[in-house]
């Protein structure tokens, strides 16, 4: 069985029900995809989570080690790093998911995986859907929310 991306419907329900983005490897230089995406999405009205360490903010935001270091809840994980880190990530990502509890609408947190555009890891995606996360893998977020959002 090979990997699929959510529909547009899909996706859209996505962005309306997420408000706080965790962006793993977000880089604090703004000549940065990393930095520029992340950017967009907050002037969209995302709270945008640094996870990135040795670095103590960007954009406005503290920036934490690790998904685990984060003391809330994030509703969308972000993932700009080589796709030979994603099965880590993704192992981060569902340990979480299952310990935070469920939010009003029943949902466990973070319940969403973007696997930026260019990085693909069928593996792990697969294993991220088993596990009961939304992906969404080797497509921009930023693209996809002016495609889906804004048109």
């Amino acid at each position: 069985m090979s990997f699929a991306n959510p529909d547009d419907a899909s996706l859209r329900a996505l962005l309306d029900r997420t408000r706080t983005i965790a962006v793993v490897g977000l880089s604090p230089q703004p000549a940065r995809p990393s930095y520029r995406v992340a950017q967009a999405m907050q002037r969209y009205g995302y709270r945008i989570v640094p996870v990135r360490p040795l670095v103590d903010r960007v954009l406005g935001e503290q920036a934490y080690a690790s998904l685990a270091d984060i003391p809330f809840a994030v509703d969308l994980v972000n993932v700009f790093r080589a796709a030979e880190h994603v099965p880590a990530i993704v192992e981060q990502c569902l340990a979480l998911h299952s310990l935070q509890r469920p939010d009003s609408t029943g949902h466990r947190l973070p319940a969403a995986i973007w696997i930026q555009e260019g990085i693909v890891h069928e593996t792990a995606a697969q294993r991220a859907q088993a596990g009961g996360m939304t992906v969404v893998m080797d497509r921009c977020l930023l693209k996809e929310y002016v495609r889906l959002k804004t048109a």
